[in-house]
C-alpha cells in the first residue's frame, strides 16, 4: 500500500485549470481498484492519495498519467507501507 502526498507547485489558478481532468483521472483509478481514498489538504496546498499497487513502479506509471503531474502543477512524494493494524471493518486493507 502507498501514501501519495501531492504538493502544488503552481498557483491555484493553474491547479484549478486541470482540476476537472484530475478528478476524472482519480475516478478512473477508483474504478480500477488502484486508489482507496483521496482528498485535498487543508489549507489547500495539495492532496493525499492512498493507493494499492503491486509495486512502486506500477504506481509511478499510474501517477505519470495524472493531469496534475503531466502539466507540472503538482509534485509527488510516495511512501510505501505495510498495514499491520486497522480499525474494525477495514481488515481488507491488510490483504
Amino acid at each position: 500500500m502507498f501514501i501519495v502526498d501531492l504538493a502544488y507547485v503552481a498557483p491555484l489558478e493553474a491547479v484549478d485549470a486541470h482540476l476537472g481532468a484530475h478528478v476524472a483521472f482519480l475516478k478512473e483509478q477508483y474504478e480500477k481498484g488502484v486508489f482507496i481514498a483521496s482528498g485535498r489538504k487543508e489549507p489547500r496546498t495539495g492532496g493525499v492519495i492512498i493507493a494499492r499497487c503491486a509495486s512502486a513502479g506500477e504506481l509511478q506509471a499510474v501517477l505519470n498519467k495524472d493531469p496534475f503531474k503531466r502539466n507540472g502543477v503538482a509534485w509527488y512524494t510516495v511512501t510505501e507501507f505495510i498495514p499491520s493494524m486497522t480499525a474494525k471493518g477495514l481488515e481488507a486493507l491488510m490483504a
